[in-house]
């Protein structure tokens, strides 16, 4: 027994009942454990509740809930079949909650609940709880297209519900606010939430009308307001920033470093009009090689309380939605002043780096000053010269071609010095959705991640640890970008699935270092087994955010991280600048110091929310654009790969990124049986076994766009390999066949569960942009 496993034990059954005072015997006796080494452990345990302020004592010696810990709080997640869970610990199971327990709270609820049921001791089932009280709902508004029908219950129409965690219920329209026509694409308040009165469905006032059911883009434009990324900049905001120069003053440049003189370049897509790094390299006389890597200083353009700064804060990140960017900042800022153009005077902050031959920094330099871009280079360009060496694009930038090859010399090293150090390297697929004039996806294709990309990458993680590690040795307010080390009983869970499929691991997870999963990754490189040990992985793994607090970054195995490379789309970029200038401004003493010392927390928490709503939104996006492109391709076969084993069915991912479920309703040659130990589902008579990364051929057969839903069924199932996995006796309590009814009620819940699952843990938090920024 775990002695985690054992506290969170005792501290369910405290939970479970409050009011009541236990003995250590009695304790011993609801769990069921007994003998003096467990007497003893549970003596331990009650001591570190008593420490946490979990428990406290009686005047008798007896142990009891602590009054301040009665009410546990959480967030609710919702199943379509009516029950639920809450996660209220990081360190206990989710709290299952029953369908007549949960009061009705909406998927994304903050609740408060109480423990019903404990968890039962030996069991791998969580306790049961029942919602008390919904403290915070996640939705207030919602969007959809307006309509009426038969079915309005007296209010003036009903808004279609596309989101698919709350798509289950109708929303009526009341006569209080706006009086949409059908057709129109509107926002609502939700004025009233499902109750024990009306279970099924919500009401709302119509506020606003963002276009029309047939208006070119408006399928996104949805997903923009229902995640509530602010779409369109104020007037102030705007006025601000016309007020802004187009060039840079002549007063601008006094106390900047001129560095006119160096061939600096940007490097990116061809589509970017963001330009906010440029770099050089050259190699030293002493056999090193200098980097610089020069930022955008749009710190000085978004002054602190500004009118830019304000609304820039209240957007947090640029978003990046297939055909359009949602930016940050002002057009006129974005792709204008602070974007470093070819030719262009521009203000920027320089990280200057001395790097040995082995890819240490032993010098830096991180000053402010004045710039002008060389060229304007795009990736497909500097591969041209670097991987293809093309004759035509090397005469065309024949005086840079030297530094390029220098570039490609010191991004090897760095990028070697990084695996030696353990940093963990997912080179996952990211897809480019192209679609035509109305918005409608003509074609996917993959982002090839060439040298250059991987080159920029290499000079931005450089930087950016280098200032990071500067400004945590000078014991200063600063904002970093922390990715923790992984939870020990999520690391042990993945090393025995790992064991169960052969995978021999050594490493202790209660002290598990990057370089031990590296090395579980580079074991199973090009086998059949490797997408699914990395999807595991990933999921074992926390997200990464920011903090006020250097964390470190696991998996990049950098002890010190920040984000000071992309301030045109990134709030805390910017901030990380607006912190240099003010060190460097005022110097650093116990009065600078408490400038910021009290606002970064609550900067860093709210610009990693904001984060992750773009990531959500851009990824429902994606998911919406692959359905709609899939819905043009009904009936046709693909080869695919299994993504994804779950009781319910198969996820397939064709080469083009696009995912699909093979539910196990379709699955009619066989009774299907889910082996939970090597996640595979196996069939009972012909023991045909479906496992992840195994290749497999399927055919479209239903897609629901609005649902972002694809369905595929297997194509030759009799072609699919056997194997022996199942025990020899089987039981019915577990086996799947093909005329159940569909995990969570409906074709969207297991899509959307599972894209949820795939994302969420994501160790580097894409952004959705530049590969170099995931990090």
């Amino acid at each position: 027994m775990q002695d985690n496993d054992l506290k969170n034990q005792i501290e369910n059954v405290l939970q479970t009942y409050p009011d009541n005072v236990f003995t250590v015997e009695k304790i011993a006796d609801v769990l069921r454990s007994h003998g003096s080494a467990a007497f003893k452990l549970i003596v331990q345990e009650l001591a570190s509740l008593e420490r946490d302020k979990v428990a406290v004592v009686t005047d008798d010696g007896k142990f009891q809930l602590n009054p301040d810990k009665q009410q546990l709080s959480g967030v609710f997640h919702a199943n379509d079949k009516g029950f639920g869970f809450v996660a209220y610990d990081e360190n206990a199971p989710d709290a299952y909650i029953a369908p007549d327990n949960t009061m009705n709270a909406l998927n994304g609820d903050t609740v408060e609940m109480e423990i019903v049921r404990p968890a039962q001791p030996g069991s791998d089932r969580g306790p049961e709880g029942k919602v008390t009280k919904i403290a915070e709902h996640k939705y207030t508004r919602v969007v959809g297209p307006f309509e009426t029908t038969d079915d309005d219950k007296g209010y003036i129409g009903q808004l279609t519900l596309n989101d698919k965690k709350i798509a289950k219920y109708k929303f009526y329209i009341n006569d209080v606010g706006l009086k949409p026509t059908p057709g129109e694409v509107i926002t609502a308040q939700i004025t009233e939430y499902p109750s024990a009165k009306h279970p099924d469905y919500m009401v709302g006032i119509a506020d606003e009308v963002i276009g029309s059911v047939d208006d070119p883009g408006i399928d996104i434009l949805q997903i923009v307001y229902a995640h509530d990324i602010p779409a369109e900049f104020p007037e102030d905001v705007i006025q601000a920033a016309d007020t802004i120069p187009d060039h840079v003053t002549e007063a601008e440049k006094v106390g900047r470093e001129d560095i006119t003189d160096q061939d600096l370049v940007t490097i990116d897509g061809e589509s970017s009009k963001d330009l906010d790094d440029a770099v050089t390299a050259w190699k030293l006389p002493n056999g090193n090689y200098h980097l610089g890597v020069h930022i955008a200083d749009v710190s000085h353009y978004v002054q602190p309380g500004s009118a830019i700064d304000k609304e820039a804060f209240r957007r947090g990140t640029s978003v990046y939605l297939t055909d359009r960017v949602i930016p940050m900042l002002p057009r006129r800022l974005s792709n204008g002043i602070c974007s470093l153009n070819e030719g262009q005077l521009r203000l920027c902050m320089s990280c200057e780096m001395e790097i040995d031959p082995s890819g240490n920094i032993i010098k830096h330099r991180i000053h402010p000053s004045l710039m002008r871009s060389t060229a304007r280079m795009t990736y497909t360009a500097v591969n041209n010269i670097l991987e293809s060496h093309d004759q035509k694009t090397m005469d065309r930038y024949d005086r840079l071609v030297p530094m390029f090859e220098t570039m490609g010399e010191l991004h090897k090293i760095l990028y070697k010095h990084r695996k030696a150090r353990g940093a963990i390297d997912f080179d996952d697929n990211e897809a480019e959705i192209i679609v035509d004039e109305k918005g409608h996806p003509i074609d996917i294709k993959l982002r090839v991640r060439g040298t250059a990309e991987r080159m920029i990458e290499s000079f931005m993680l450089a930087a950016n640890e280098t200032v990071a590690k500067h400004y945590y040795e000078k014991h200063v307010p600063f904002i970093y970008r922390v990715h923790e080390t992984p939870d020990a009983d999520r690391i042990r869970t993945f090393f025995e699935t790992l064991t169960a499929f052969g995978i021999n691991v050594k490493g202790d997870p209660e002290h598990v270092t990057p370089k031990t999963l590296q090395n579980v990754l580079k074991k199973v490189a090009g086998k059949p087994e490797e997408m699914m040990v990395s999807v595991m992985l990933l999921r074992s793994l926390k997200q990464a955010r920011y903090a006020d607090q250097s964390l470190g970054h696991f998996g990049l195995a950098a002890p010190f991280y920040t984000h000071f490379t992309s301030p045109i789309r990134r709030y805390p970029d910017t901030m990380v600048h607006r912190l240099i200038h003010y060190y460097q401004d005022n110097g650093i003493n116990d009065e600078t110091k408490k400038r910021y010392a009290n606002v970064l927390d609550e900067i860093a928490t709210t610009t990693s929310q904001y984060e992750r709503r773009a990531v959500d939104a851009e990824r429902d996006t994606d998911s919406m654009k692959k359905a709609e492109y899939m819905n043009d391709h009904l009936g046709e076969e693909f080869d695919g790969v299994v993504s994804s084993v779950m009781k319910f069915g198969l996820f397939i991912e064709l080469p083009n990124t696009v995912e699909g479920l093979v539910h196990i309703s379709r699955m009619n040659d066989d009774y299907y049986q889910y082996v939970e130990q090597f996640m595979a589902l196996v069939g009972r008579n012909t023991r045909r076994t479906y496992k992840m990364g195994q290749a497999i051929r399927v055919k479209v057969v239903n897609v629901d766009v609005k649902q972002s839903a694809v369905d595929f069924d297997i194509v030759d199932p009799e072609k699919t390999p056997q194997s022996n996995m199942l025990p020899k006796r089987t039981y019915h309590n577990n086996n799947y066949h093909g005329n159940n009814e569909r995990h969570g009620n409906s074709n969207n819940n297991s899509h959307s569960n599972h894209a949820n699952n795939r994302g969420k843990n994501n160790a580097h938090g894409n952004n959705g942009h530049r590969n170099h920024n995931k990090h």
